[in-house]
């Protein structure tokens, strides 16, 4: 799958032509600092909140005994390359047959698919995703290194097929469990408006800015209104 970086790129959206120039080089320092916050911040994570995966897989399994704890899913990550991503089941154990149905209800325009009423939620699954904690099997993605705790989520391959190459430019870093999009206004934003984060959140990384972003996402969890 090509991934375009170093490029200057005229990409007309929405009647508006943006040019843009993202690059995925960063000093080694940093990424060696990302990395290793990465790594403590995931196994951290993983041994403070093991009583709280405990008591949401009896939950999910109390609601329904037949489905499984876990959901996986095939996502795009850095260069394009797929892997499985990680999260607690929050939907009906048929909820991808059910997908193709529910597509002309889709709240966000662009390679992306969000209502606020999907009928495949079950409601262990409406509490997990109110609070993100449906997310934070995502922990072990950041370990194995398909992930980050910061950096643009990582699509699935059906959204990347509709990408062009403006939206290509995500997927030059390793994807992440949080942003700055997320902690922009979540959901209450359009496709392209979420690209255009990822993109500033790519060209001005840094140490300062991974940290900050954690800690506004952390902030973000306590208000939940806007999450679906």
């Amino acid at each position: 799958m090509p991934v375009v970086a170093e490029n200057k790129l005229n990409v007309n959206t929405h009647s508006v032509q943006k040019t843009v120039v993202v690059s995925a080089n960063k000093k080694t320092h940093y990424l060696i600092f990302k990395r290793s916050l990465d790594i403590v911040g995931a196994l951290t994570g993983i041994l403070l909140l093991f009583p709280l995966f405990f008591i949401i897989a009896l939950l999910i399994k109390k609601e329904d005994p037949k489905g499984t704890i876990f959901f996986k899913q095939i996502r795009v990550g850095k260069d394009g390359n797929e892997f499985y991503m990680y999260k607690f089941r929050s939907m009906v154990s048929d909820a991808e047959d059910k997908l193709a149905e529910l597509l002309q209800f889709n709240e966000i325009e662009g390679a992306m698919f969000k209502i606020k009423k999907d009928p495949r939620i079950t409601k262990v699954g409406k509490f997990i995703r109110k609070t993100s904690i449906d997310e934070l099997p995502q922990l072990w993605n950041v370990l194995m290194g398909d992930m980050s705790l910061v950096g643009p989520r990582p699509p699935l391959p059906r959204e990347v097929a509709e990408y062009n190459t403006f939206h290509k430019q995500r997927l030059i870093v390793t994807p992440g469990c949080t942003g700055l999009w997320q902690v922009s206004g979540r959901n209450n934003m359009s496709f392209e408006e979420m690209v255009d984060l990822d993109l500033q959140y790519i060209s001005e990384r840094s140490i300062y800015f991974d940290i900050t972003i954690i800690v506004k996402t952390v902030k973000v969890l306590f208000v939940t209104d806007n999450a679906y």
